[in-house]
Formats: C-alpha cells, structure tokens, sequence
C-alpha cells in the first residue's frame, strides 16, 4: 500500500489472555505494548532460524484480519475512524465462538477454525462493508501488488470492489503463526506448536471484541490503538 499510516481492523484476545501472550511469545512481538518478546526455547529447537520464519507475521502483530490494511481516505481521520469501531462494536449481533485449532493453512501455520462457524463470516463481512468508506479506492500499484493473474474471478472481483480480494465468502480466518513454509519443514513445526496450544485448554474461543492497529510507515510494526467488546 503507498499510504501511510495504515489503519486495520482485527481480531485481538485482548492484552491479559493467555492467547495473545502464546502469539506474542511466539512471534517475538506483543502488538499491545509494542515490546520485542523472548522466543519460546522449544520454537528454536525445532527450527534454529525461527526469527526468519516468523518474520512477515511479527509486522502485524498476532491476530485475525476483519478489515485489511488501509490508509484512510482523504477528508476521514484516525478519530472518526475509532469513533465508527465503537458504534460498530455497539451494535447488537450474535457472538460468534469458534473451537480453535493449529492447522497450516495456505503453506503457513495458524491458529484457525476447526469447522466454518456462519456467524463469524457475518461479522467479517459486516466490517468489510461498515468501514469501507474509510479506504481510498485501489490504485494501479496496489492493484499489481495483488497479483490478480493468480486471483480467481471472484477474487479479483472483490478486489477491485472491496480493495482486498478474501472477503465475503473467501474469508477464512485465521491468527498467523509462521510465514509458508515447504511442506517437510511443516510436520514438525506444527507439532510442537499444537502442543504448546494444546496447554492454553482453550475448547471455546468467542470472538468477542475488535481492535484498531495502526501501521505508521513501511518499516514499522503495526500496534493496537484501540480495543471494543462487541455487544451482544
């Protein structure tokens, strides 16, 4: 994106869960604090170059995308746009919970859905559609970027619509803990991270809140600004 700073809207567990400390220690970056975090020894035993793998999730901090990196279009400001994610998080709507699970998803590994859950598509699609207004339309640089060649129709379709082209029933959502990584690099990885999850004994994980990350250049990680409940 050729805008800065970038706005974005994600899921978060909130700064005390002990999802966001096992996502924090794992990609050596708390988006709350903004502090650099200690690897855990077992992600460096099984992979030396774990700081090389994690590199491309530890920008964005640990969470689940809703509504992907913007600038803010001309004429709406970082004010107003936190004041629409508290009106949109006031809003009545069914909570959605989903029973996570460590999977690899795409050549990379995350913390996902282990079956779709319909509300939790609802709620991504409604803050595709609420902040939109907040996104400047796709230039031809960001459009390249994209890579629409290797997009299906629909995709591109929803790229040139919605500035990002996994939305809508393309969203699939996922909490990122590794960058791709070649399929007889995974197994153990994998492994090692579903025990680590396995410890937090989280059987249910309601997606209950969003939070506004901010990005203030190309170089920089991107940090929580604000966090809401959604209400039920």
């Amino acid at each position: 994106m050729t805008g800065f700073p970038r706005f974005a809207i994600y899921f978060a567990a909130g700064p005390n869960s002990p999802l966001s400390r096992f996502g924090a220690e794992l990609l050596g970056y708390d988006a709350y604090s903004g502090d650099e975090v200690s690897f855990p020894q077992a992600a460096l035993q099984v992979a030396p170059d774990w700081r090389d793998i994690t590199a491309d999730p530890r920008k964005y901090g640990f969470h689940a995308t809703l509504k992907a990196p913007m600038a803010l279009v001309s004429g709406k400001t970082e004010a107003e746009l936190a004041a629409a994610c508290s009106a949109f998080a006031g809003k009545a709507r069914p909570i959605p919970a989903i029973r996570p699970v460590v999977d690899a998803i795409s050549g990379f590994i995350a913390v996902i859905p282990a079956e779709p859950v319909d509300a939790l598509r609802e709620l991504a699609a409604d803050c595709v559609r609420e902040f939109d207004s907040f996104r400047p339309p796709l230039t031809a640089e960001d459009r390249t970027r994209r890579k629409p060649e290797k997009l299906s129709e629909r995709q591109r379709d929803y790229l040139d619509r919605w500035g990002y082209p996994y939305v809508m029933d393309e969203f699939r959502f996922h909490m990122t803990l590794t960058g791709r990584l070649d399929a007889e690099r995974r197994g153990p990885i994998v492994e090692m991270l579903r025990a680590r999850f396995a410890a937090l004994r989280i059987g249910t994980l309601a997606i209950d809140r969003i939070a506004l990350f901010r990005q203030d250049d190309a170089r920089a990680r991107f940090r929580v600004i604000g966090e809401w409940a959604l209400t039920r």
